[in-house]
């Protein structure tokens, strides 16, 4: 079972259903037993980070996120839940994430375009990637942010995307993905990056 983590944020019943779509078996739970539990952990979101950030640990999910990623689970980050594996983001000022990489959470400079960054865009693939099986280089997808992440290794970019200037889209490492767009929003092509990821977890 996959565990969709329920803080209080998020588009929880989309995501939910589109993983249901491809016929993913998930589990939407805000407790802590059930995501050590489970066989991979999602945890999506959109908002503040610092909301994100209490609500984790008003549930007291923090330790048990991080120590399914230190067991190697595989996890999937979508939008906010992209921004929180990182050390920090500056949103509201200064508020401390998961630390799980090295990196700052930074607001899109105005380049003349309008914040948030919302609609369809298009993600530039940087490496080879199991959650973008089958999914075209520059493929449209949904985003709705108005932060995105700079990671201290780059090594860990696994997509882009252009919006004034380039920004980090997507990151990868071992059992961990996560995207700032969102796949339960972005029509085919995001069914199927939840289905890949269902793929990564059971196999096939």
């Amino acid at each position: 079972m996959i565990a969709i983590i329920d803080y209080g944020m998020g588009n929880l019943r989309s995501v939910e259903k589109g993983f249901r779509k491809v016929g993913v078996d998930v589990c939407v739970t805000d407790r802590p037993e059930v995501v050590e539990k489970a066989d991979a952990v999602v945890l999506p979101g959109v908002g503040a980070f610092r909301d994100c950030m209490e609500g984790l640990r008003r549930l007291d999910v923090v330790d048990a996120v991080t120590e399914a990623v230190r067991k190697g689970k595989p996890y999937l980050g979508i939008c906010l839940g992209l921004q929180v594996l990182f050390s920090e983001s500056e949103e509201f000022g200064t508020c401390r994430g998961l630390d799980i990489f090295g990196g700052r959470v930074v607001r899109f400079k105005n380049h003349g375009l309008k914040i948030p960054h919302m609609g369809w865009n298009q993600v530039n693939l940087k490496q080879d990637n199991p959650l973008f099986s089958g999914i075209a280089d520059k493929s449209y997808f949904y985003f709705v942010h108005s932060y995105y992440v700079v990671p201290d290794d780059g090594s860990i970019v696994a997509a882009t995307t252009d919006y004034g200037a380039e920004f980090t889209s997507a990151v990868c490492r071992d059992n961990i993905f996560a995207v700032q767009f969102h796949p339960e929003k972005s029509q085919k092509v995001g069914l199927k990056l939840l289905e890949n990821f269902g793929k990564i977890v059971y196999g096939g």
